[in-house]
């Protein structure tokens, strides 16, 4: 019997000896493919039955719906008896999802679902209450035909069969027909102009909540990794503004996907910033909520009709996604209206209705102590600072400050005290202006391979646990220090030291007898006169602060409690009764 040599690289098939011989890594990504379905067989099945995905592979979908359910209000009494539970389901042809339960006294979900519309286009909401029993609430019925594609919808749904309403965000996407920046895709595929006065409503200023429009055109992408064992990359987008929220449809497999489409966002925040993923369409990737590659980028930063390249970014939005440069073809514009959008930072934020959960992030928490300790170092720099000024150890530094300090109040009027705030933002204004050019995807990259290549090469984990204890005393001594001194002007109002309480009310009325009578502009210049000549009339005093050392007599709530005294208690002048002295 003959025999072929193997080549280098290539193994026998197992399940048939007689084949052809396969790549190696080939069957390497088989075997590793095999035991990923085999490890998450029982969360697919579950995943399958419960979004019916099968049906969604035979039949032709139109559009997807996505709902995003909030809260709701006004329901009717419900029996108290057992456990609580206030749960939403939704109906769409074929295809149900159920919310998760919530307490009738506060009824806030904010859970979000994807169905799939077909030919019937009636969503169906029915509220229950579960206790012992399901209790039928109220339902409600929703055409999706009547609304607008390609747009989020703000809906308060109230209940026919029941009392209250439910508030919900629904919007249709993902078909694959495109629209034009001036027409509007009804669900039926008919395209209307819009109006002129509908067209220009951010304008007027009876809607004070829309503040301009945003039009966004998604070209496609490039350079995309495959998230899945197949190699093959079907990918779509979602953009995000807010609470808003649309998707593409999916090009299938294909790393450089074409998508050209374009939608329209209602802006109710220039401060806010466009939220763009790019996803791909499996079933394991959608369970792990994994992403091909993401990008923000904020409204005020957006040149009007600018087609350019974006580079994607990893899930943390750091540093460069998987991929050949992975990035991604936009063409965006923006129109607003200035005097809404200045009213409207006054007013408090849009909440988000979606959020992920808050995780424990010990980079992010080192980063935090550092930066607070960094503070307290500027505090402690600054008043070592001015000691040396008051001490004279640079004569022409001091000089110059004495003089500066007496020509500044000399010449200072209340009205000019906005102008001092505007000084920092005309300082940093001038040294960081060109700092915000854009860093180029690959030098980003070497930076931070390096950094963390230095990083790993010089700090072990037992020297990063040893700066975190460093930070963590140092932060702790800074924040013990202001309670202590917030804590002793506590006791010094309440009059726990009542020599210290009085001398202070005395101080301060005769304070303010002298901004009574002399203008407040010679008082600081005498201030600023006494704390410079210190020095010459006494050589030989300690540096000090007048006020922090006065408020250091006052005792805080550790020493009052060392100080509390205890009742004496009295002597037994019977030792032999044994009752007195228990």
């Amino acid at each position: 019997m003959w025999s072929i040599p193997i080549p280098d690289g290539l193994v026998m098939d197992p399940m048939s000896p007689t084949a052809l011989v396969v790549p190696n890594q080939l069957m390497g990504r088989i075997g590793s493919g095999l035991s990923l379905i085999r490890d998450h067989g029982k969360k697919v099945q579950k995943y399958l039955l419960k979004n019916k995905k099968f049906e969604v592979v035979k039949r032709s979908w139109t559009s997807i719906v996505n709902i995003v359910l909030i809260e709701a209000k006004d329901l009717p009494d419900a029996p108290a008896n057992g456990s609580s539970g206030l749960y939403c389901k939704f109906k769409l042809g074929n295809e149900s999802h159920k919310s998760k339960q919530v307490n009738k006294s506060k009824p806030v979900w904010r859970e979000r679902f994807n169905l799939y519309l077909y030919e019937d286009s009636s969503l169906e909401v029915n509220v229950w209450h579960k206790t012992k029993q399901k209790n039928f609430m109220g339902r409600c019925v929703i055409d999706l035909s009547q609304l607008e594609k390609e747009k989020t919808h703000d809906l308060w749904s109230e209940l026919d069969c029941g009392f209250g309403s439910v508030h919900m965000l629904i919007t249709l996407s993902g078909s694959e027909r495109c629209i034009s920046a001036d027409n509007v895709l009804t669900t039926n595929g008919v395209h209307h102009e819009t109006s002129t006065e509908d067209k220009f409503n951010w304008y007027k200023l009876d809607d004070w909540t829309n503040v301009g429009e945003l039009s966004v055109t998604v070209h496609g992408a490039k350079g995309l990794s495959a998230l899945n064992i197949s190699g093959n990359v079907n990918a779509f987008c979602v953009l995000e503004l807010d609470n808003s929220r649309i998707q593409t449809h999916t090009v299938r497999g294909t790393s450089e996907p074409t998508w050209n489409k374009t939608f329209t966002f209602c802006v109710n925040d220039v401060t806010s910033a466009l939220d763009i993923a790019v996803l791909d369409e499996s079933i394991l990737q959608s369970m792990k909520g994994e992403t091909i590659g993401k990008i923000s980028i904020p409204l005020l930063r957006i040149n009007n009709n600018e087609k350019r390249w974006y580079a994607l970014k990893d899930r943390s939005k750091r540093h460069s996604a998987r991929g050949n440069c992975p990035r991604i073809l936009l063409e965006m514009s923006l129109v607003w209206n200035p005097v809404k959008a200045s009213m409207r930072v006054l007013t408090p934020k849009e909440t988000k209705y979606i959020l992920k959960p808050a995780k424990f992030d010990i980079p992010l928490l080192y980063n935090n102590l550092k930066y607070i300790k960094d503070i307290f170092k500027v505090f402690h720099n600054g008043n070592e600072h001015l000691k040396r000024l008051f001490e004279w150890e640079n004569q022409e530094k001091s000089t110059m400050a004495l003089i500066g300090w007496l020509s500044f109040w000399y010449f200072f009027r209340m009205w000019m005290t906005p102008l001092l705030l505007v000084l920092p933002f005309f300082h940093y204004w001038l040294t960081q202006r060109n700092n915000n050019a854009l860093v180029p995807v690959c030098q980003i990259d070497d930076d931070y391979i390096e950094e963390e290549q230095d990083t790993k090469d010089e700090k072990t984990i037992k020297t990063r646990l040893s700066e975190l204890q460093d930070l963590t005393l140092t932060i702790k001594n800074g924040i013990d220090y202001v309670v202590s001194l917030l804590e002793r002007i506590k006791n010094l109002v309440n009059f726990s030291v009542p020599y210290l309480s009085y001398l202070a009310i005395v101080s301060l009325i005769g304070l303010s007898i002298a901004f009574y009578i002399i203008p407040v502009n010679y008082l600081f210049m005498a201030f600023g006169i006494y704390k410079f000549t210190r020095k010459f009339l006494n050589p030989t005093r300690v540096p000090n602060n007048d006020i922090l050392d006065f408020i250091s007599r006052v005792p805080d709530d550790e020493i009052l409690k060392q100080w509390r005294e205890l009742k004496v208690p009295e002597p037994n002048l019977n030792p032999s009764d044994p009752t007195k002295s228990r």
